[in-house]
């Protein structure tokens, strides 16, 4: 498996050997012994977590305040989705940065993105099943988020925005200015 740091601190895209052959493929998205020679870092990951949407779907920006924030390693099983992350540690020099990650069923990446990150993903293929794990348990009463088209992050998702379908509870999260107003991390 390859390891690839990416420009904020702590997000690392992995890219897993894939063996082919005529019956298909065989590939090891997770090895815990491998995963924290590489990263350092041992995460114990307790949830896995999976969700099947349609084109244009958007889930995010989410994230969950502490003691119950999450790490996630995230991937595509099924279709293509645009993942987006946001770095919210108020003492990190990227604070406040946006990044985006382009995975799929194809090249079979994975992200790994730390505590203090907000995460969406939008579903680009007609359909995408996207799975990831979690270091700590789902937590309703500390989950939040940031409105997925502030306009000071100013993503793009890579599809018209009169395309992309929401629960409402995601189209009423608060602005990324209001996060700043009170931080978390």
């Amino acid at each position: 498996m390859e390891f690839e740091k990416c420009d904020i601190p702590g997000l690392i895209l992995l890219k897993p050997r894939v063996f082919e052959d005529a019956r298909g493929y065989f590939l090891e998205p997770f090895n815990k012994k491998i995963f924290s020679e590489v990263t350092g870092f041992e995460y114990p990951f307790v949830q896995d977590n999976e969700s099947f949407s349609t084109y244009g779907t958007l889930r995010g920006i989410h994230f969950q305040k502490p003691p119950f924030a999450q790490a996630k390693l995230v991937r595509v099983i099924s279709g293509k989705v645009l993942d987006v992350v946001i770095d919210l540690r108020e003492n990190s020099d990227t604070y406040g940065y946006t990044a985006s990650f382009m995975l799929n069923d194809q090249n079979k990446h994975q992200l790994l993105i730390p505590r203090g990150f907000g995460h969406a993903f939008c579903v680009l293929s007609p359909s995408a099943i996207f799975s990831y794990k979690v270091d700590n348990y789902y937590a309703p009463n500390h989950e939040t988020g940031i409105i997925w088209n502030d306009p000071d992050l100013n993503i793009d998702w890579k599809i018209p925005g009169d395309e992309i379908i929401l629960s409402e509870k995601d189209n009423n999260l608060p602005s990324f200015k209001s996060y700043k107003a009170h931080p978390i991390f």
